[in-house]
């Protein structure tokens, strides 16, 4: 079965960008949606590791503010060009759209503590930079952030 992400050409997209990576139906007639939150342009930049994972922390909370009950999860891609966010329920590309805005804007204006930073709350807490999220956020905010359609290879 082919992954759905290396069916993309990364060559065609333009970052930022909300996208709509997939959709499965459970066996209860949920639906569930899958987006591609792509920050920075494939093979050109990629997000340093510290940033990327203090921005998954905070995501965690801000996307969850934005989007109510319909977020099951915040997850960083390897390639730390972005992140996938696997939602309950149909939210629109342009609704997420603006929830990653908002949750953007957030981190931006986050002071006090990273959610979640300590040796018993996560796997490599030394490794964050509340500084360097914020400087990839607004960095990201200075672009306008588009809806993508997938551009398949």
């Amino acid at each position: 079965m082919p992954v759905e992400s290396f069916q993309l050409d990364h060559t065609q997209v333009v970052a930022p960008y909300v996208r709509l990576a997939g959709r499965y139906l459970t066996a209860h007639g949920d639906e569930i949606r899958k987006f591609d939150l792509r920050l920075v342009q494939p093979n050109r930049q990629e997000l340093p590791t510290a940033a990327l994972h203090t921005l998954e922390h905070l995501f965690a909370g801000y996307l969850r503010d934005s989007l109510a009950d319909k977020v099951i999860d915040v997850s960083p891609m390897g390639c730390r060009t972005g992140f996938y966010l696997t939602a309950l329920g149909e939210p629109s590309e342009e609704v997420v759209r603006e929830a990653l805005l908002q949750a953007l804007r957030s981190v931006v204006a986050h002071s006090g503590a990273i959610p979640g930073c300590s040796e018993r709350e996560c796997g490599n807490y030394r490794d964050h930079s509340l500084p360097g999220a914020q400087a990839w956020a607004r960095e990201v905010l200075q672009r306008e952030i588009i809806v993508q359609e997938t551009v398949w290879l």
